[in-house]
């Protein structure tokens, strides 16, 4: 679904992205970690398109992302972000149905659309006519994500999605989020840097530091098959995390 072939990015005299490679298969998830400023945002916005690269090429299921086709490409993305990003002055309604406006659908059309995503992210429709102070930060993330899913994209973009919220409202809704990408068997790129995270979703696990990947694999690839001495120190760093998701899963 995304391939990616030796994009790189500098920022002035700085290399925000040494040339990287990697791929996220259909309903396959990807977890890119990493301290702050590491690259994993540059990333994620590269595949938005947000960033151009000054080397190498992206493609989404095979297509060639330039900027002849990104306005097309980028409704086929759906993109999450940190504390959701909703617009303060529209309601939740019209923060979800907001490309879909832009793309003339009809207004049945969009109450069926959201009426099938309540369902999904399990929310009321009482919400949809409050604004974003009015929604706790969870039920923020959930329109955000209801909003990202409202074109049934076909790679989901999500960036340190669940990193604002307190600790009870974040372990309800990683589950949630996790049942979603299996029933929908979406194609995921996430990034955070929260080693507990990464290994509940992440099929597959990219660690970077400063702008280079220092190892890539499964969380037992990672944890058990350090590639360096790094390795081990980020996970040992958070390993309450990791083990607190083990617990978990199990």
């Amino acid at each position: 679904m995304l391939k990616l072939n030796n994009i790189s990015k500098r920022y002035g005299k700085e290399q925000g992205l040494y040339p990287f490679s990697g791929s996220v298969e259909q309903g396959q998830t990807t977890v890119v970690i990493g301290p702050s400023g590491c690259g994993k945002s540059t990333l994620l916005r590269l595949v938005t398109g947000l960033l151009q690269p000054d080397s190498g090429e992206i493609l989404i299921d095979g297509e060639l992302l330039s900027t002849l086709t990104l306005p097309a490409l980028r409704l086929r993305l759906g993109y999450v972000i940190q504390e959701g990003g909703l617009f303060p002055h529209m309601t939740a309604k019209a923060n979800i149905s907001i490309m879909a406006k832009f793309l003339n659908w009809e207004e049945p059309r969009i109450d069926a659309r959201i009426g099938e995503l309540l369902d999904l992210v399990q929310l009321s429709d009482d919400y949809l006519s409050r604004y974003p102070a009015e929604l706790s930060g969870g039920q923020r993330q959930r329109i955000s994500l209801m909003r990202a899913l409202m074109l049934d994209p076909d790679l989901l973009l999500m960036d340190e999605p669940l990193g604002a919220l307190d600790p009870m409202i974040r372990f309800d809704l990683q589950n949630d989020l996790k049942k979603i990408f299996a029933r929908l068997n979406k194609s995921v790129l996430m990034v955070t840097h929260d080693i507990g995270e990464a290994a509940f979703f992440g099929d597959e696990l990219i660690l970077l530091k400063q702008g280079k990947v220092v190892q890539r694999g499964t969380i037992s690839d990672l944890t058990h098959k350090p590639a360096d001495e790094f390795v081990t120190c980020f996970i040992n760093a958070q390993r309450h995390k990791f083990e607190d998701n083990e617990a978990v899963a199990e």
